[in-house]
């Protein structure tokens, strides 16, 4: 099954398999579900209309986002490579307990089309295609989407303590086209490309794959969830396996094409 939002005359609505479903449906509602029910309540439910209109973030304003963050070894590597505090990222990696932080409100999220930005006050940045698990209230993964966690490496890499400003600001997280739902497990294979492209060529491509996690997605929700309640379910940027090198930053215009398991999720830099 596949959840997608839509932008229609009337507002927002919730479409399934390309299918609208009733007004009234929204993602708040059907992730107070359990997990094994989501299917059967869905398929329950009435289908409209062949789903149209432009493709927002496949959330609500009542989601948030968080991220984990050196959860593949090339991010580990790569963290300590920019950064005069290496031995945190280090750390980080090998110990019991994950990097979690806020990524997003659902309102501060950017759907597939929409621009994404880089900081005015930075000098390099990159894309960070990612696994989104989504959850539901109870803390169950019933799918995912595609994620791009834009980052300021050089604020970041300044100090540690910059993480929020290198990862939090206007036009920095994007989430879809949609949510495929499924198990977990279904997950933990799922290949993730990355392409760059600018002035009608390629400047970057790379891939790598949710097998190559040090941490399970079931084990990042887990410590998401310990502490921190989401009546309505929440999403889960679950780290990076590919980095672009250090001669890289992106530029205005760059046309950013992240792969997902069957998702495709495609931004263009902003001015």
């Amino acid at each position: 099954m596949y959840l997608t939002r839509h932008q229609t005359p009337d507002g927002p609505r919730w479409a399934l398999d390309n299918a609208f479903l009733p007004a009234s449906v929204g993602l708040g509602l059907l992730l107070e579900v359990d997990a094994a029910s989501l299917g059967p309540v869905l398929a329950s439910l009435p289908r409209g209309d062949t789903a149209s209109g432009s493709m927002l973030a496949p959330l609500e304003s009542e989601q948030e986002v968080w991220a984990s963050g050196v959860t593949y070894m090339r991010s580990r590597e790569a963290r300590m490579a920019e950064s005069d505090t290496r031995d945190v990222y280090d750390k980080v990696y090998e110990a019991e307990r994950p990097e979690l932080f806020f990524k997003a409100s659902g309102r501060r999220t950017i759907g597939a089309g929409a621009p994404v930005r880089i900081r005015r006050d930075s000098h390099w940045n990159v894309p960070e295609p990612e696994l989104v698990v989504v959850a539901n209230s109870r803390g169950e993964i019933v799918g995912y989407s595609a994620g791009n966690d834009m980052s300021s490496r050089d604020i970041e890499g300044a100090n540690p303590l910059y993480l929020p400003q290198a990862k939090v600001y206007d036009g920095a997280c994007a989430l879809g086209p949609g949510i495929v739902l499924c198990a977990p497990e279904a997950m933990h294979s799922l290949p993730i490309r990355l392409t760059i492209t600018r002035d009608g060529a390629s400047v970057f491509v790379d891939e790598t794959s949710v097998s190559q996690m040090k941490r399970a997605p079931e084990e990042l929700i887990g410590y998401l969830y310990r502490e921190i309640t989401f009546p309505e379910g929440a999403f889960l940027m679950t780290g990076t396996g590919i980095v672009p090198g250090e001669d890289f930053t992106l530029q205005s215009g760059d046309v950013i094409e992240i792969t997902v398991g069957e998702l495709t999720l495609v931004n263009t830099v902003g001015a």
